[in-house]
């Protein structure tokens, strides 16, 4: 039994820590570059992302063993499609300013590496209950990524955490911030900063 529970429990800690989707494998940089700008825009992805890749591979994981292998890709695809489209429907009836800030990018869930990634290299040969582990466990390391890349382009870029003041009246905003290349340099410095200490540990 013992033996079982670390098993899950590695499998959800190497997706938040190990294997982070943002700073280790350095996939989904798209939204990472276009919604990080401000911290409710980084959970509200998270969130979307999370749903997204936990419903798919648990309902892959289902069909594994009566899915073709020559059409699996288009298969994966039109699930991936349908949770997208239900995510993106859900967050413009109840959340229209968030799915107006993030525009485009909730759709765009649809070619996101990390969510094909899990479909096809997990759940495709694992059963429902670890697929669902994998995916919660890169889903919460995507997030984690994120809402780290967003506070610090949030408190720089506009004063603010959450829409909150948090700056003073003198607070001079770093405009580089809220835009893309600022994005870049944040995610940069912690990606350098995580390999570092990943090396020291070694």
């Amino acid at each position: 039994m013992n033996n079982t529970i670390k098993h899950h429990y590695r499998i959800l800690a190497d997706g938040i820590w190990k294997n982070n989707p943002t700073f280790v494998m350095v996939l989904g940089i798209c939204s990472a570059l276009a919604v990080t700008n401000r911290v409710s825009n980084a959970v509200a992805m998270g969130i979307a992302v999370m749903f997204v890749t936990c419903a798919t591979s648990v309902i892959v994981s289902l069909i594994r063993n009566i899915t073709p292998r020559r059409i699996r890709m288009i298969v994966y695809t039109t699930i991936i499609a349908t949770f997208v489209g239900i995510t993106d429907q859900y967050l413009k009836a109840k959340y229209p300013a968030i799915s107006e800030r993030m525009g485009p990018y909730v759709a765009l869930i649809i070619t996101n590496c990390i969510v094909m990634g899990r479909a096809e290299t997990f759940a495709s040969i694992n059963n429902p209950f670890m697929s669902f582990l994998d995916a919660i466990g890169v889903s919460i390391g995507y997030t984690l990524s994120l809402v780290s890349v967003s506070i610090v382009r949030e408190i720089l870029g506009f004063g603010t955490i959450w829409g909150y003041k948090i700056m003073g009246e003198n607070w001079t905003s770093w405009v580089i911030m809220s835009i893309s290349p600022g994005a870049f340099l944040v995610l940069g410095v912690y990606i350098w900063l995580l390999r570092s200490i990943s090396r020291q540990k070694t």
